[in-house]
């Protein structure tokens, strides 16, 4: 199947990243928000992130007007009918996902891909609420969008082999480097991730080192080009909570356990970057 226009569903940190490679890609693309001002602000994000990649000669400002020019931003899910491909980037939320995704199987043609940017939740049980699980997949990017260069593609037992071509044809036109995991919680790159940035959280609670010294052993030990804490920040506090949370649910296994310090710092709004504190004072 051809893909020539793709939808977005939510312009926030992710789904603006991903409607800016997928714009520059060349694809057509309608994003939809729940409301306008969060839409203005998604909007304005990927303009500004372009207009960055212009300023460092990263991108040709014709190449940034072209983009813009095939992005269109909406508050209504029925744009999205016509769509060859929705990708899903709402927050880590089964029940609102499940919402979303039985909308779009309503909404859109048969043979469009449904596909969501879930980071640990099982895309099996989304698919199931639709009547097209064989076209439904998992589909994580990672952020900053624009830079990494990673797509975790999750195929789910259900998903046809068409469809995970047809979704590696576009995420490799939008220049990234895609790599297949199976339909468990966290996938691959989190499975590994996550209980290395617990660990790093409990070290430093135990007194191992200072967050700095801790940080610094992994970037300069290790060759890792941020520290666990300082990686803990720039994903948000709340997120590794939450995604270390059902990871223990689902195992059992104690490396996934939410340390008590993490569950502190949440409970005080200490987010790391997006709330301007977290392991590190970013205000």
């Amino acid at each position: 199947m051809e893909i020539k226009h793709i939808g977005v569903v939510g312009c926030g940190q992710m789904g603006s990243g991903i409607v800016e490679v997928a714009a520059k890609a060349g694809y057509l693309v309608t994003v939809r928000e729940i409301n306008q001002e969060l839409l203005t602000r998604g909007l304005g994000r990927i303009k500004g992130s372009m207009s960055r990649a212009v300023g460092r000669g990263k991108l040709s400002q014709e190449a940034m007007d072209a983009s813009l020019g095939r992005i269109t931003g909406t508050t209504e899910m029925t744009d999205l009918a016509d769509c060859d491909m929705v990708i899903e980037a709402a927050i880590e939320n089964m029940n609102l996902k499940k919402e979303i995704f039985q909308e779009l199987d309503d909404l859109c043609r048969p043979d469009a891909i449904l596909a969501t940017n879930t980071s640990s939740l099982s895309v099996t049980e989304i698919a199931a609420v639709t009547e097209r699980t064989d076209r439904v997949m998992g589909v994580h990017f990672f952020n900053p969008v624009p830079v990494m260069k990673l797509v975790e593609l999750v195929s789910t037992i259900l998903t046809s082999p068409t469809t995970v071509a047809t979704v590696r044809s576009v995420v490799e036109k939008m220049g990234k480097t895609p790599i297949m995991a199976n339909d468990t919680p966290g996938f691959i790159v989190n499975r590994l991730l996550v209980p290395y940035i617990v660990d790093a959280v409990r070290a430093y609670e135990q007194g191992l080192g200072s967050r700095e010294d801790i940080d610094t052993g992994m970037k300069l030990g290790a060759g890792h080009p941020m520290g666990p804490l300082e990686l803990a920040d720039y994903i948000g506090l709340d997120t590794m909570l939450y995604v270390a949370q059902i990871m223990y649910d689902e195992f059992g296994e104690a490396r996934y356990a939410p340390p008590p310090l993490l569950k502190r710092m949440v409970a005080a709004g200490h987010l790391g970057r997006k709330s301007g504190k977290g392991f590190y004072d970013y205000s």
